[in-house]
């Protein structure tokens, strides 16, 4: 397995495959780099260097008691982005991976990223306040986190169905997705996975947005249960300077079938122009 030590001595893992301009991917809670396998594949074989990390505290990654925050995930990337010395880069973050990619921008700047992608992105903020009355109420990242404390082998399990939208009319099911949804998110230590809630929820990127000043695909399903699009991305596309918005009708936070196709053709237009 391919690990680097952090400069707190945390050990993260992560995948490199192919050649070419790099497209680094980053994954969404609770899950690992292995919910990116489809799309790094595919990013290989089509002429680029596909990488992608579990999150500290996630899948193969150390899971210390300390460090488990926004400011860290981003600088962790930011190590193995100048470990494996990544130029021209274009980030891809799904869900809290679009955090932490617009954290890391906000934080180390674009001079190492020529683009960025955030699909099902939780910036600028999920939580409802009173400057963000399209948010989620604190009571439901309440539930999250007394689900993973108190049995977080089930909560994972449900929490699967309406990740994938297996729960709308008409969808197509597949265990096989959400088995594997839930062995990621076993691989995810307790205390890791109980404080990324509020690192997922509360933290505030407006500020991050505001810098990226590279060209962005701005990516979101309007059936999306975990993110809902009116907080998320109709706000991103927004605030992000030559953002471009695309929206997939009916799809879920997790993209599967036809969704993940159609995203996967999106995202080989963008990363290629």
């Amino acid at each position: 397995m391919s690990t680097f030590t952090t400069s707190d001595g945390t050990d993260i893992f992560y995948k490199d495959w192919g050649a070419g301009q790099p497209v680094v991917f980053s994954h969404g809670w609770p899950l690992n780099a292995d919910a990116w396998d489809v799309q790094l594949r595919l990013v290989a074989d089509h002429g680029f260097r596909a990488v992608a990390h579990d999150r500290r505290g996630h899948g193969r990654s150390g899971q210390p008691w300390q460090g488990n925050h926004m400011d860290q995930y981003a600088d962790d990337l930011a190590e193995l982005i100048e470990k494996l010395d990544l130029t021209d880069a274009i980030l891809v973050g799904h869900s809290t991976g679009g955090g932490e990619v617009a954290r890391y921008i906000g934080r180390h700047g674009t001079g190492r990223v020529a683009k960025a992608v955030l699909l099902g992105a939780v910036p600028p903020l999920m939580l409802k306040t009173e400057n963000n009355p399209e948010g989620t109420p604190i009571d439901a990242f309440d539930e999250i986190r007394a689900g993973v404390a108190a049995d977080r082998s089930q909560f994972y399990w449900d929490l699967s169905e309406a990740f994938y939208g297996f729960n709308l009319p008409g969808a197509t099911q597949s265990e096989g997705a959400r088995r594997a949804f839930w062995l990621w998110s076993m691989q995810v230590g307790l205390k890791g996975a109980y404080d990324c809630v509020k690192q997922f929820s509360e933290t505030d990127f407006t500020g991050d947005l505001a810098r990226i000043d590279v060209p962005t695909l701005v990516a979101h399903g309007d059936a999306d249960q975990i993110v809902p699009i009116a907080a998320a991305a109709l706000k991103t596309a927004q605030l992000v300077k030559n953002a471009t918005l695309k929206v997939y009708p009916g799809a879920p936070h997790g993209l599967t079938g036809a969704y993940e196709q159609a995203f996967n053709a999106d995202l080989l237009d963008f990363i290629r122009s």
